[in-house]
């Protein structure tokens, strides 16, 4: 299986719990995702705080405009400092983010760890070369511009 990694950084001018309130709640991954994704969070929660294995499920359109069924599962909270999500049924043969907050004077530095691999073997790699890698990129750079305009 070959795994592929995407690591981003971006400060954020807010505080350490602001950055944690917002990043943990699954209902604002909306709004950092591009909207041709038609990204939409299907579980209801009965509380705001995620906690280890909580599971949340999606529908997302990452390709073609079809329709994809995503689950993950939060795997470990160090809160407000990092949390890790994992998908457990969805497009990818792994996908495992990490979320880390490091206080910084003025805001917090936020980073994303991202590992994932995909499918079918040399055919998901050669969608890998020509399409995926391509779309995870601009998948985080909308996240970003949207990030600033949300926390400008």
């Amino acid at each position: 299986m070959k795994i592929y990694t995407l690591n981003k950084e971006q400060f954020l001018p807010i505080s350490l719990d602001k950055a944690w309130h917002f990043f943990s709640s699954a209902g604002n991954l909306s709004k950092i995702t591009p909207p041709e994704m038609q990204f939409k969070v299907l579980t209801k929660f009965e509380q705001d705080d995620i906690f280890e294995g909580m599971h949340i499920d999606y529908i997302v359109r990452p390709l073609f405009n079809i329709p994809l069924r995503w689950k993950t599962e939060i795997l470990k909270v160090d809160k407000p400092n990092s949390f890790i999500d994992k998908q457990l049924n969805g497009p990818y043969k792994l996908w495992e983010h990490t979320h880390i907050f490091i206080e910084k004077e003025n805001g917090v530095l936020m980073k994303d760890q991202l590992k994932y691999s995909l499918p079918f073997g040399i055919i998901g790699r050669l969608g890998h070369a020509i399409l995926v890698r391509e779309k995870i990129e601009k998948i985080f750079e909308f996240r970003k511009l949207a990030l600033n305009k949300i926390f400008k």
